[in-house]
């Protein structure tokens, strides 16, 4: 099964401006770029998908009714802007401060690669052509362990900056745009 090339995405930091915790249409302010890299990768045959850990919900800060809610408010601005996302796929545990059923240690929670391979499962994925772009070390970590061939560590405006690409990344970027580069090769 060859499949086509997936754009991995990070949410928080990398689709929209990391404020902490955001959980509403009104708190979500997409980052400069993100609609041009997500044309690209489709206009190259790349399936678009979002993996977000959203230790949020486990902490009762929202719920996973108002992350859906967000979500789908997400994927309209996506599919108007002409990048629409084939799939959303989040973790709502946290190992250490989750309430009830959502404190737990799970293999979705970036930096493990769960949720990574379960979009190789629901669709037919080639990890050799694929993309990932992340804002943490965590996320370049599951997109090493899932197989992904390009992982990309980027810097928002005001983020951590590295002088090289760390833990494996193939490279530090510190604009959206610089990805499109990454994309089909």
């Amino acid at each position: 099964m060859m499949g086509r090339p997936a754009l991995f995405l990070d949410r928080d930091g990398v689709v929209n401006v990391d404020h902490g915790y955001v959980s509403t249409p009104a708190d979500f302010e997409f980052l400069d770029g993100i609609f041009d890299l997500c044309r690209a990768a489709k206009q190259l045959g790349y399936w678009i998908f979002i993996i977000t850990n959203q230790a949020g919900i486990g902490r009762g800060y929202y719920t996973e009714e108002d992350f859906q809610i967000l979500t789908e408010w997400m994927k309209d601005a996506f599919k108007a802007a002409g990048a629409e996302v084939d799939a959303v796929y989040y973790s709502p545990y946290h190992p250490e401060h989750g309430v009830g059923q959502y404190k737990r240690d799970s293999d979705c929670r970036k930096p493990k690669p769960g949720m990574l391979v379960q979009a190789t499962k629901d669709f037919e994925v080639d990890l050799a052509g694929s993309v990932l772009v992340g804002d943490k070390v965590t996320d370049i970590a599951a997109g090493i362990a899932a197989g992904v061939a390009r992982n990309l560590l980027f810097i928002p405006p005001l983020g951590k900056s590295y002088e090289q690409a760390p833990n494996g990344a193939t490279a530090v970027i510190k604009s959206l745009r610089e990805a499109v580069a990454y994309l089909g090769n």
